[in-house]
């Protein structure tokens, strides 16, 4: 049901792509690259999509960075120091950052970034809760007074989890977070070429010269020196993903985010392509749901679908059947984190039984009321995680009314809180990387303060999140993990579907592709 056709998709690329001279009137120095779906928004911090994140780390820089061991490092700062018992932190900027339109990058534009990021992030909300006072000594050193100790300040700062903490000019990072900046101006390795923009199809980079990479580590996904190879790198929509495979197939195209599992065997035929997975952690996939709106502001029924959740179903129509590229069952943690464990996994394990879920959903109050579920139907994970959680939660017994839309507009919408006859909600699907999922302070879905689409509210799951924070040791961390995952299949604030780790295509014509989220630095001609 959820399968491609290649010959049809070939055929699309020749006539979206133009003919062989398109190929030839590019330059030797760009790199063509397509993007897993359409970049909808361009302010990273105002969304959360995967997509603008990538782009972010394009434009903007950030203070810290992190490598593909999840280990944290200088980046935008030369350093800090810590004093008063781990209550201050002076940051100081290194010599020679400056932004793209040739202004200097100081303390202050640093201190209004942060503040900006917190205000939409799980760990940057701990983070400024713990933070007495945030300020600019000078124009390079950026001082945070705490209020008591806080040791994961270098990871909120560096985190590649969206939203990461990317900075940008003080007038820029004064815009409501909830608002889209007006302009893109950051001071990372490329500038974004915003007059060649075509929405929905289209976006360039341009490398920037006034960029002054670190002098001394390794390039491992974010850390370390960002050395550009390219002068230009455009990124360019498809229509669907074996399109966007036709293309890097023939050289149409470079490189491809995401490719296809099915479309695995007949492009490792291809000499001329390399397939890769760069993120072993993988994607985690879950179903929120909106707990302001019936009929899952009944934490009851929440607990009694949990029944009709088959996961493998799920990753199977995401991935395939090779167990290289999925993992089931997961809870709310990464599978292989330190966080993870197995309490309460037992409502995951053995065959579902979809007459005892309706019995179930019955006694728990459901009487039938519309779910509305929104799907993007240009995604090519999440179109079939929608599917098949349609199709599950139909077998429950549930009246569910699909929404398939382009991945915009699921970002839009879930914004609302309107009943589901007024244009709001009841449910969505989604992928995340598993930095996402990896602790209680970074995991955006498990915070119980109503900060997310679905706006669910628990006092004990907040309780619990500064439980972890203040933990002496990793050991007390993961019991209290479990503790929080127990509460979470209590609770329910989603649905965990699964884990598959993507693939991705690219011509052998590049090399120094990094481990982790796409990045385009250290990229090279072959």
């Amino acid at each position: 049901m959820f399968r491609r056709s290649l010959l049809g998709a070939a055929a699309t690329s020749t006539a979206l792509l133009g003919a062989p001279r398109f190929v030839r009137a590019t330059s030797a120095t760009t790199l063509r690259f397509i993007p897993v779906i359409d970049l909808a928004f361009t302010d990273p911090i105002y969304s959360g999509a995967f997509v603008s994140r990538n782009h972010g780390f394009m434009v903007f820089d950030t203070l810290y960075g992190i490598n593909s061991k999840m280990e944290v490092s200088p980046q935008m700062v030369e350093g800090h120091v810590v004093e008063n018992d781990g209550k201050l932190w002076k940051l100081t900027l290194r010599d020679g950052l400056t932004w793209h339109d040739g202004e200097k990058v100081t303390a202050k534009d640093c201190v209004a970034s942060i503040n900006r990021w917190a205000k939409r992030d799980a760990l940057g909300a701990a983070l400024m809760v713990a933070t007495e006072d945030l300020s600019a000594a000078d124009d390079k050193t950026i001082v945070f007074r705490l209020k008591r100790p806080f040791p994961l300040l270098p990871m909120a700062l560096g985190k590649a989890a969206t939203p990461a903490c990317f900075m940008m000019p003080e007038r820029l990072a004064n815009t409501d977070p909830f608002k889209q900046i007006p302009e893109i101006i950051g001071s990372g390795p490329f500038r974004f070429v915003a007059n060649e923009r075509v929405p929905g199809a289209k976006n360039v980079y341009q490398k920037f010269e006034g960029y002054k990479p670190r002098e001394s580590g390794v390039s491992d996904w974010t850390a370390g020196p960002k050395i550009v190879h390219y002068d230009r790198v455009e990124w360019t929509t498809m229509p669907d993903a074996a399109t966007g495979a036709s293309a890097v197939q023939t050289g149409e195209q470079d490189w491809q985010e995401t490719t296809p599992h099915d479309l695995l065997p007949l492009l490792r035929r291809n000499r001329n392509v390399t397939i890769d997975v760069l993120d072993q952690l993988g994607f985690t996939c879950g179903m929120r749901v909106n707990t302001l709106q019936p009929p899952f502001n009944n934490p009851a029924i929440r607990r009694a679908l949990l029944g009709a959740i088959d996961q493998k179903a799920v990753m199977t129509a995401v991935a395939g059947e090779d167990p290289a590229f999925q993992y089931t069952p997961i809870g709310y943690f990464a599978p292989g984190t330190p966080m993870a464990s197995d309490a309460g996994m037992e409502v995951f394990k053995g065959p579902r039984d979809y007459d005892k879920v309706k019995r179930d959903l019955a006694a728990a109050g459901y009487k039938g009321e519309k779910v509305v579920i929104l799907v993007p139907a240009d995604s090519l994970a999440q179109k079939p995680l929608g599917d098949v959680a349609a199709d599950l939660m139909r077998q429950a017994g549930m009246n569910v009314d699909y929404q398939a839309m382009d991945f915009g507009a699921v970002l839009t919408r879930r914004n609302r809180k309107t009943p589901v006859e007024e244009g709001g909600w009841s449910a969505f699907v989604g992928n995340w990387q598993g930095i996402d999922w990896l602790n209680p302070a970074s995991h955006q879905l498990l915070r119980g303060d109503a900060s997310y689409p679905g706006w669910f509210e628990s006092r004990k799951l907040e309780a619990l999140r500064e439980q972890w924070l203040a933990a002496p040791d990793t050991e007390s961390q993961k019991r209290i993990a479990a503790e929080v995952q127990l509460t979470a299949f209590d609770e329910v604030p989603y649905y965990p579907l699964g884990l598959y780790r993507q693939p991705t295509a690219y011509r052998k014509n590049i090399t120094g592709v990094n481990r982790g989220t796409v990045t385009f630095w250290n990229v090279r001609p072959a």
